[in-house]
């Protein structure tokens, strides 16, 4: 699978870096019960935590936040998927279990306070380049709604775009049927390389101790535009 970053990116924001994971021969099916105690305890100490430093002052939030102001999207309207979760926990809106590629995946949004997003390859074509959305970048989104990506990170494919920081959409989206899955971890810029590497690490073990499979990853960044994993 071949990923290309735009340098729009980097030249907008030097810093700016992805993980990408390529998972293969995984199985998706109702989460383990240890996913689900794990993420709702996990969900519990963090609007404790909440109600001590606001989600606005969380360093990796701030910093979503003005990757997207730079890239021109209003982040008080268009919300980084990672500060919309922590959004939701302030207010004990706690998610509920889907299955276990959305539980994990929502775990280490949560864990990292990120955007992290999971994509169906059976459902991409084509080499991915990610880069900024336009006036026409366009998709349905799984709220059910057209999103329009002006000024936001958008990952796409030869059909068009299919995921973003923001939210992704229903063409891509992991079912209890997929095998085989991209996932992205937007970084937070000021996170180094070292700390990316484990932090993919770390996460990729986990995904395959639950799903099974095998798993390639790596770092997009300014020194490395492109990778085939």
């Amino acid at each position: 699978m071949y990923i290309q970053l735009n340098e729009q990116l980097t030249n907008q924001i030097t810093d700016f870096k992805i993980g990408t994971v390529h998972y293969t021969k995984i199985i998706v099916e109702e989460s383990p019960q240890m996913i689900k105690g794990r993420t709702q305890l996990y969900q519990e100490n963090l609007f404790l935590d909440l109600q001590n430093t606001p989600v606005a002052e969380h360093k990796a939030i701030q910093e979503w936040r003005h990757i997207f102001k730079t890239l021109g999207a209003d982040p008080s309207r268009y919300r980084p998927s990672a500060e919309a979760l922590l959004r939701r926990i302030a207010k004990q809106q706690y998610l509920q279990p889907f299955h276990s590629a959305v539980d994990l995946n929502n775990f280490f949004s949560l864990q990292y306070e990120i955007p992290v997003g999971i994509y169906n390859t059976r459902a991409l074509q084509g080499a991915i380049e990610i880069t900024v959305g336009t006036e026409q970048t366009v998709y349905e989104g799984l709220n059910g709604r057209d999103v329009k990506l002006v000024g936001i990170p958008v990952s796409c494919d030869e059909q068009g775009p299919f995921g973003s920081p923001y939210v992704d959409s229903k063409r891509s989206a992991v079912t209890e049927s997929t095998t085989d899955a991209l996932q992205i971890f937007y970084l937070p810029p000021s996170l180094s390389n070292e700390s990316c590497e484990q932090l993919l690490a770390s996460a990729s073990k986990m995904f395959t101790q639950i799903h099974g499979g095998d798993a390639t990853y790596a770092i997009l960044n300014k020194e490395q535009l492109q990778t085939t994993i």
